[in-house]
């Protein structure tokens, strides 16, 4: 059964759930609507920069491919709208997201080529 979940992406998909969690519990989607309650842009990039890292990691130690690659950030994308921030911060964390696992990617293929 986990080697079906596995091509099936399901692996990926509960990552892009923890992510989303590990965002949601640092920098919660209603502090995002507050008013009242402003939260510095250097604690948002600390918060998006310690998930992503933790993404670039996941990466590497399970080389994912292009498709894999792209169900992460869709299924990231979606987990984050699902708990309920706004349209632009889904954006930029999801761009993010992309960057931070596609990064190194070509190093590794001009690598092997060689």
């Amino acid at each position: 059964m986990k080697l079906l979940d596995k091509l099936l992406g399901r692996d990926v998909d509960e990552f892009a759930k923890e992510l989303a969690d590990m965002v949601a519990k640092r920098y919660p989607p209603a502090l995002e609507k507050s008013p009242e309650r402003r939260v510095s842009p250097n604690r948002i990039t600390k918060v998006l920069e310690d998930a992503l890292e933790r993404a670039e990691e996941y990466q590497k130690s399970r080389r994912l491919g292009a498709y894999r690659k792209a169900r992460l950030a869709n299924s990231f994308r979606w987990q984050l709208k699902d708990l309920g921030y706004s349209t632009n911060f889904v954006e930029l964390a999801t761009e993010g997201l992309v960057v931070y696992v596609t990064r190194g990617s070509g190093k590794q293929a001009t690598k092997r080529g060689a």
